[in-house]
């Protein structure tokens, strides 16, 4: 493919799936203004690394994958700011402060590790296939399927806590 019919199938496929994109960026940070900035980063990105797609039919996931790192590196380098105020976080809270009532499942997807919380949102929520999130997430499609399975036990026990 040439580089501006490259280009042209990026911005038709971001124009088209604009809410869908938004929404991945959201389920990893949970915040409007990060989530946006994901998104123009994960953008920037394509566009920049647009030699790397090689057929029009894989534009979702090969933008999922962009999206899906570019947001594990915003939590990541955001964990960092805040590691000094970890000890303050963890053991600030008073039992005073759970609200067993407004445990859901938001709540217990945020429970997960992000890599195991990445392949139940793209699984469920983005409806992707187990291949296409192996290969988002560059990972084999064993260690896929067992995270899958790890991160549906978590949240049926998460889930059964919060009732």
């Amino acid at each position: 493919m040439g580089d501006s019919n490259t280009q042209e199938i990026i911005e038709n496929y971001i124009v088209l799936n604009q809410n869908q994109i938004y929404r991945l960026a959201f389920s990893y940070v949970h915040n409007k203004d990060d989530a946006l900035d994901i998104v123009q980063e994960s953008i920037y990105k394509a566009m920049a690394g647009k030699r790397s797609l090689h057929k029009s039919d894989s534009v979702r996931p090969w933008f999922y994958k962009i999206v899906v790192n570019t947001a594990l590196d915003f939590l990541r380098r955001k964990k960092r700011e805040a590691e000094p105020d970890e000890d303050i976080l963890l053991h600030g809270e008073s039992a005073a402060d759970d609200h067993y009532e407004d445990i859901d499942l938001k709540r217990a997807l945020d429970s997960l590790p992000d890599l195991y919380r990445s392949i139940v949102v793209l699984r469920y929520f983005e409806d992707l296939t187990l291949e296409e999130i192996a290969g988002i997430l560059n990972e084999n499609l064993s260690t896929v399927k067992t995270r899958l399975y790890k991160s549906l036990k978590l949240l049926r026990v998460e889930m059964s806590e919060a009732e």
